[in-house]
């Protein structure tokens, strides 16, 4: 792996450390365990799918399953929206996890615009 690929690893990881620890204090409530484990479901798989993305056998494969990165952050970010929405918990902490998401959801869809431009030049 390059830099960049390790950087987005990382961050990828980060992430789902972070809406781990956001699910876990979310209210023990009907509420509360539904948005958690939505939460935990699309926040994590972002990272699992994009090494996956890594091992693409090519770039319509990459870009595929880099949707499908972006598409699961698109989720978590839904759902950390709902949790502040909901006043669940305070913006304290969901800001930094959402700022976070967004800016990931930005770098993944650039990263599949780039995949497919160069397999169309290629």
């Amino acid at each position: 792996m390059n830099e960049k690929t390790n950087q987005l690893s990382d961050r990828l990881l980060d992430f789902a450390v972070e809406v781990i620890k956001i699910a876990n204090v979310l209210p023990n409530t009907v509420a509360g365990r539904h948005v958690g484990g939505q939460l935990i479901r699309a926040g994590t798989s972002g990272g699992s799918n994009y090494e996956e993305a890594c091992g693409a056998e090519s770039r319509s494969d990459f870009a595929h399953k880099m949707s499908i990165v972006l598409k699961e952050l698109k989720e978590a970010r839904f759902w950390l929206r709902v949790i502040q929405r909901t006043k669940m918990l305070s913006p304290t902490h969901t800001d930094p996890a959402l700022d976070e998401c967004k800016q990931l959801c930005a770098i993944v869809a650039k990263s599949i615009i780039t995949a497919k431009d160069r397999k169309k030049k290629g």
